[in-house]
């Protein structure tokens, strides 16, 4: 059963009724409607004349690339992710799962409300502190869950492999940089000829490619935060895994960085984090979460001139090779 925007509200109620989620001779459905634009799945928010919830559903393709290939059962890991952070620490900035019907791939959440992600911040340009540690703290706490047993989704960790340590550095592409922002593919073509910055990204990404003992949201970036008033939710952790700290932590210091055009947010992130880190493997995931976001297929709503971002391109390179 496929739902999207465009599905009827009778067949809404059919197919909820259908997995003992609803019953529409005791509630109905005022409204169907998109609270924001999906990467991965199709994600829509149902008001009753009870209550309202987020319905997500995943495909066997990427929602906002049709044309990119990705396994359909991430929405199972999303449930798994869900039902292993279980520390009362972090309950508070997580949905909570309303039901899961893995024979149609959907998974029904709590509504979390007026909530905004937080990609505001990179037009902002400033991160509050405040903001920063309550990110680390709850990354820390994702990281202290321990699953008895986990998937390893590792097809969608291909996926995420390709476009992270490998397509941004491909010298032929398809994707013209150009059309992003002039001038980008000549700057972008100094990283891409880079032998010694390619072989150690490889390194990196043999080693996201392993299995670890901490596990990781796997896309900790300001599109999956949500702030509400003071409080961060996290959502969409479809690419979850078993793995190693630094990458969450790498991620959420490249998007600091991006966000401020200043390297200071490391230190900030290495005092607070208080598990034991591997500096220079945080430093080298930071750099290359830049370099894909800035030369590869996922960009950011990242106004930034070009000058701005040939000086973002450099000290991603400076990290990678510290």
């Amino acid at each position: 059963m496929y739902v999207d925007a465009t599905t009827s509200i009778s067949d809404f109620e059919i197919c909820l009724n259908k997995i003992s989620f609803f019953d529409p001779k005791h509630e109905q459905i005022l409204s169907v409607e998109k609270p924001g634009e999906g990467n991965m799945n199709v994600v829509l928010r149902i008001r009753t004349n009870k209550r309202s919830f987020i319905v997500k559903q995943s495909r066997p393709f990427v929602q906002k690339y049709p044309q990119i290939i990705a396994p359909i059962e991430r929405i199972d890991v999303e449930y798994q992710f869900y039902k292993a952070v279980t520390n009362k620490a972090i309950e508070s900035h997580i949905p909570k799962i309303l039901a899961y019907n893995a024979d149609n791939y959907l998974l029904i959440l709590e509504d979390l409300g007026d909530c905004k992600d937080m990609s505001y911040l990179y037009d902002d340009r400033y991160i509050r502190t405040s903001q920063l540690l309550q990110l680390i703290d709850i990354a820390t706490q994702i990281h202290k869950s321990k699953p008895l047993e986990y998937p390893e989704n590792m097809e969608l960790r291909l996926l995420n492999h390709q476009h992270i340590f490998i397509l941004p550095f491909l010298e032929e592409s398809d994707f013209s940089l150009n059309a992003i922002q002039e001038g980008l593919q000549e700057i972008a073509l100094k990283y891409k000829l880079d032998e010694t910055l390619k072989k150690e990204i490889s390194k990196v990404g043999q080693q996201y490619l392993t299995q670890g003992n901490t596990l990781l949201h796997g896309d900790y970036y300001p599109g999956s935060w949500m702030t509400k008033e003071d409080h961060i939710y996290v959502i969409d952790p479809e690419f979850s895994f078993m793995g190693f700290a630094e990458f969450d932590i790498g991620v959420l210091a490249a998007h600091s960085i991006m966000i401020t055009m200043k390297i200071d947010c490391l230190q900030t992130i290495k005092s607070r984090y208080p598990g034991r880190l591997n500096e220079q493997l945080l430093a080298q995931v930071a750099g290359i979460e830049m370099m894909r976001r800035l030369i590869g297929l996922a960009q950011l709503p990242l106004q930034r001139s070009i000058q701005e971002k040939k000086l973002l391109l450099e000290m991603a390179r400076a990290l990678i090779l510290k």
